[in-house]
């Protein structure tokens, strides 16, 4: 028998021996040839399908496919931003142009844009602002707490706790019925007036009580839509692993309560921020008392556009901030 009649065996190199069991096939080793190469030098593991695979050196490559959607799309993106911003410089020229040509627009100025009386009411309108700043803080933290336990209180079903259950949701129909104003005239007014031992007289503390009372119920609402959309599955695995009903809210529910509410958070406290200057009512000098001064002695209103600029350099981040916290919910969430 010769040599090409033994099994396995060819007569060209590099082809794969015939019928040798369990073998495994050779190419030929010519330089780009090979037929299982999909790494060969500029191209890509997906080859011709323009996928993206791994380069010589085993590197994640790009396929020309994905080069050329990735390069359209910043094209478009590039192109949207341009017709926004001409879009809105139009908007602006032609808003602008229509105000200053209207034959009111010389009084206007002279009544809400004088640069002289801008400057003489920055520094009280901006010590004002600071008890605005102050006014608010406390009364975010305060309207958390609140808000949570009242979100809590209406959450109990057990039936000892009914009264408890009834006085949270009387507390919440109550206060998000009744206007904020009033709230701040009823408690800065009223509580003083009936002279028990302990109660504050301080007008900014009866501001931050009166705010913490009407927003603590629109927040306790949005904390009990948080706790009432987790599903009730989280609940029964929490219990079944043997923590009780306090550590399951605690541990299990809350914190992903808390991350779905944070924007709706954000925008009552948004609100919060700008319902600060409704506590001029009752007389503390905050933003608007200084301007509402200023303003009566010179019979200008200059003054409160000076307010509305600071309390818009306070709004204008936190919204922001809004809506990127609200980008990312989506994202995770894969919307």
């Amino acid at each position: 028998m010769s040599e090409l009649d033994e099994p396995g065996k060819t007569d060209e190199p590099g082809k794969a021996a015939v019928g040798e069991p369990g073998g495994t096939a050779e190419v030929s080793g010519g330089p780009g040839k090979a037929a299982g190469e999909l790494g060969g030098p500029g191209k890509t593991a997906a080859g011709e399908f323009g996928g993206p695979g791994k380069g010589a050196a085993g590197e994640w490559v790009k396929s020309e496919r994905q080069v050329e959607r990735e390069r359209v799309r910043r094209s478009h993106a590039r192109r949207s931003a341009s017709i926004a911003t001409a879009s809105t410089i139009v908007f602006i020229v032609l808003v602008v142009s229509i105000v200053t040509n209207s034959p009111g627009w010389p009084r206007v100025q002279e009544t809400f844009f004088n640069s002289d009386e801008f400057a003489k009411s920055l520094p009280d309108v901006l010590s004002g602002f600071l008890l605005n700043i102050k006014i608010f803080l406390i009364a975010e933290l305060l309207i958390l707490v609140v808000g949570l336990l009242v979100a809590l209180a209406r959450g109990i079903r057990k039936p000892a706790f009914f009264p408890i259950r009834a006085l949270a949701t009387l507390y919440t129909d109550v206060f998000r019925g009744v206007p904020t104003i009033l709230v701040i005239y009823l408690i800065g007014f009223g509580l003083p007036a009936l002279r028990l031992q302990g109660i504050p007289t301080d007008l900014a503390t009866l501001a931050i009580i009166a705010l913490t009372l009407s927003y603590g119920a629109y927040v306790a609402e949005v904390f009990r839509s948080g706790i009432e959309s987790i599903h009730p599955s989280q609940v029964a695995a929490a219990r079944s692993l043997g923590l009780s009903h306090v550590k399951t809210i605690r541990f299990v529910v809350l914190p992903q309560a808390t991350r779905r509410v944070v924007p709706p958070l954000l925008n009552d406290f948004a609100s919060l921020q700008k319902d600060t200057a409704l506590v001029a009512t009752i007389g503390p000098l905050d933003s608007l008392r200084q301007a509402q001064i200023h303003a009566a002695s010179t019979f200008n209103y200059t003054p409160y556009l000076a307010a509305a600029l600071l309390f818009i350099l306070l709004t204008i981040p936190m919204a922001r901030l809004t809506d990127h916290l609200a980008a990312r919910t989506r994202r995770r969430r894969g919307a």
